[in-house]
């Protein structure tokens, strides 16, 4: 049954303000946790808001700068090549029916197929497309693949994105002190509190440090998913033409199918967050990890998306 753009458009929306409530909530939990395991419960608490919040300002200001050292990729003229021409002219025009800024223009010299955006707002963003890309896809599916990186941008889900990074990131930093703290110095409580009534609090603070990090990974990954299904539908309202999208995003699995082990993409694995594909294999485990959806629910999705 054919769904509307809009429609799928708000329902993500909603869906990924819901995933962030619920990260929030776990992050502040946890502070209230340590508080109760080791005493002075505001001062944790205050370290964990603290740290989430230096490690988004720095991630918020220098993003653009740390994905390219990453993935080495650079900005391109729209002179130097053909292709680097088109891809300046796809996003131009792109950026105009989107209605944003035109970003800058880069490509990463690499064979394996992608493309991916960052930047910290639509007026200092950055497209990237690989060159593999750029020799597979025909015009249409380059636009398809451009207008969901111009998504994301108008979206602003790299910062999106770098927040729930930031804050797993945090959760699992503190439960790694936490873990030492234990190690070398006990609980905070007294001896007597521990074997008295609030023994089976101190176990489900135990349990609570031990699977808090993976609950904040897998609240993390599905905001990464949500963020990949509404940029595929941001995608389609751009062009007009979900198929564009859903045929470039067949020729990318295709090519991830058939691609040779020695075939490896030139990725950081901590920038495969940002690519319109994941650029790594994996068996079914590595799957259910994965920061994309899979390649063929999208497809589906886009293909059963009307304009109105």
């Amino acid at each position: 049954m054919p769904i509307s753009m809009e429609d799928t458009s708000t329902s993500l929306q909603w869906k990924t303000f819901l995933l962030m409530i619920w990260f929030a909530a776990l992050l502040l939990a946890f502070g209230y946790v340590l508080g109760y395991l080791f005493g002075n419960m505001s001062l944790w608490m205050a370290v964990a808001f603290v740290m989430a919040l230096v490690q988004i300002w720095v991630s918020y200001w220098y993003s653009d700068k740390l994905v390219l050292a990453m993935t080495g990729a650079r900005l391109v003229d729209p002179n130097e090549s053909l292709e680097a021409q088109t891809l300046h002219n796809v996003v131009e025009e792109l950026s105009i029916a989107a209605g944003l800024p035109t970003p800058k223009v880069g490509i990463m010299e690499s064979n394996v197929p992608n493309a991916f955006a960052t930047g910290r707002d639509p007026k200092n963003a950055v497209v990237v497309a690989t060159r593999g890309l750029l020799r597979m896809m025909n015009r249409e599916e380059l636009a398809g693949v451009i207008a969901h990186e111009l998504s994301h941008i108008r979206h602003r889900d790299i910062l999106l994105a770098s927040m729930a990074a930031t804050m797993a990131a945090t959760i699992s930093y503190l439960a790694n002190i936490a873990w030492r703290m234990m190690f070398w110095g006990g609980l905070g409580r007294d001896r007597d509190d521990r074997n008295g009534g609030n023994a089976v609090m101190m176990l489900i603070g135990l349990v609570f440090i031990l699977l808090a990090p993976l609950a904040a990974t897998l609240i993390r990954l599905a905001i990464s998913r949500q963020r990949e299904f509404l940029a595929d539908a941001g995608s389609a309202r751009i062009t007009r033409n979900p198929e564009a999208l859903a045929s470039a995003l067949e020729k990318l699995e295709e090519f991830t199918r058939r691609a040779p082990a020695t075939v490896r993409p030139q990725v950081n694995p901590a920038a495969t967050e940002l690519f319109i594909v994941n650029p790594f294999k994996g068996d079914w485990l590595a799957n259910l990890f994965s920061t994309h959806p899979p390649t063929q629910e999208r497809i589906r999705r886009l293909r059963s998306m009307t304009a109105y």
